[in-house]
């Protein structure tokens, strides 16, 4: 049974563990780097849990961490929400996860009143593409490292 876990900073072991096996599995899908990352302390891990109006969520399926999602505000203006970090793992892919956490993180957006969700992909990361895609994002552009932007309205004027 899949479940979602939205992250405290006493879950900070749970979250070190799948962000780290995202960033081993598919580290052309981050800007981050799993050298980066695997160094870090408990203080590292808790303060990415507690930065202020974050939304974190690991997928659990039979007690197991199998993905992940951030959501993000950007800016003061509370409008915009980033979608992070997402990653499902290899066991857990086609069936649903990333589709459940993008939604988990919409419906976050949605309380927290935002309007639209955006997201940076790299440009080789297809199935990516296809996950947002199919969950109604579209293309924007792209930004100065050349990934390529997608953003998806959450409320209609």
């Amino acid at each position: 049974m899949l479940r979602l876990h939205v992250m405290t900073s006493e879950d900070w072991p749970m979250w070190r563990q799948v962000r780290l096996a995202a960033l081993a599995d598919s580290p052309h899908a981050f800007r981050a780097r799993l050298d980066d990352w695997s160094r870090g302390g408990e203080k590292q891990w808790r303060e990415r849990l507690t930065a202020p109006g974050t939304y974190n969520l690991v997928a659990v399926l039979d007690e197991r961490a199998v993905g992940v999602a951030r959501g993000v505000p950007r800016g003061a203006g509370g409008g915009v929400v980033e979608l992070r970090s997402v990653w499902v793992g290899p066991r857990a892919r086609g069936r649903g996860v990333g589709d459940r956490l993008i939604a988990a993180v919409e419906a976050w957006a949605l309380r927290t009143e935002a309007d639209t969700l955006e997201l940076a992909v790299r440009p080789d990361n297809e199935s990516a593409v296809t996950l947002y895609r199919r969950n109604g994002f579209a293309f924007t552009g792209t930004d100065a490292a050349g990934q390529r932007l997608m953003a998806k309205r959450l409320r209609l004027e």
